[in-house]
């Protein structure tokens, strides 16, 4: 459960991160930028709803 807690948080800070960046600093939302955050957020998904 804690490698699965840290794995979540971690991506969640990551994504969290990366969103800022576009929404407020007007850092480039290319394709590939959004396909992987997409994937990201779809893994922590996935890992959540195997961990219970």
């Amino acid at each position: 459960p804690i490698g699965t807690a840290y794995a979540v948080w971690t991506g969640i800070g990551a994504v969290g991160t990366a969103l800022i960046g576009i929404l407020i600093f007007k850092d480039p939302a290319g394709f590939w930028r959004v396909f992987f955050l997409s994937t990201l957020i779809m893994s922590i998904i996935g890992l959540k709803a195997v961990s219970h």
